[in-house]
């Protein structure tokens, strides 16, 4: 089947480079309500059977667009939410943010026993991002869109996509709107497609002046 992964528009924190991951979160940006409007014809030859968010708000709201277009409801699936920051919540500085992003490279290259301060290592991630992918992908037979969170898009297809190296998806960027398309199947694997870390309208949405830690490239 085709899984397409979506990271919800830009909001206040990702503007200010806070690593906010706490429910229900904070709403979209002027900027995007925009991107999430041009979700549904960015995906306009896709087949989509389901359309899946968050717990977190920001990823409902930027499915709803695609969910008016197609009629289909967004349901809400609590395994696809971001990696919890735990005492690192709604900070900004460097230092925090690398110690956020330093375990989730970790786990990418499979060193799964590093964990977030305050928070979880990467058997927790997987294991619920794992088990949510799987019952997804398993009341589909076609296409399902899935909107989640850069952090946890970018860990978790690092290491499931078969033909890209674990490190791949935290050296490149993923803007708001940005997608991973994936192939495959719990079953037999999953294959990146395409990886397009601007926003789906276009460069014309993307804010290179915002601080974004979750979406911006790691260096180790």
């Amino acid at each position: 089947m085709r899984l397409i992964l979506i990271r919800h528009g830009q909001t206040p924190a990702n503007v200010i480079g806070s690593l906010d991951t706490a429910a229900p979160g904070p709403g979209l940006t002027e900027l995007g309500e925009q991107q999430a409007a041009a979700v549904p014809a960015a995906l306009r030859d896709e087949n989509i059977q389901a359309i899946y968010a968050s717990r977190l708000v920001r990823t409902q709201i930027t499915a709803a667009p695609l969910s008016a277009a197609r009629g289909l409801e967004v349901i809400v699936h609590e395994g696809v939410h971001e990696i919890e920051a735990g005492d690192l919540e709604e900070r900004t500085d460097e230092a925090s943010v690398r110690a956020y992003m330093g375990p989730i490279l970790q786990w990418g290259t499979g060193e799964l026993d590093a964990r977030i301060p305050g928070a979880f290592d990467g058997h927790h991630f997987f294991a619920r991002f794992d088990t949510a992918i799987a019952e997804i992908t398993a009341a589909h037979d076609d296409t399902a869109v899935v909107f989640s969170h850069g952090a946890a898009i970018r860990s978790w297809v690092g290491a499931r996509a078969e033909n890209i190296s674990g490190e791949f998806t935290l050296h490149n960027p993923l803007d708001n709107t940005g997608v991973a398309i994936l192939e495959g199947s719990v079953a037999r694997g999953w294959r990146l497609l395409s990886w397009a870390g601007t926003p789906l309208g276009g460069a014309e949405l993307q804010d290179v002046f915002a601080a974004d830690p979750t979406g911006e490239a790691v260096e180790r």
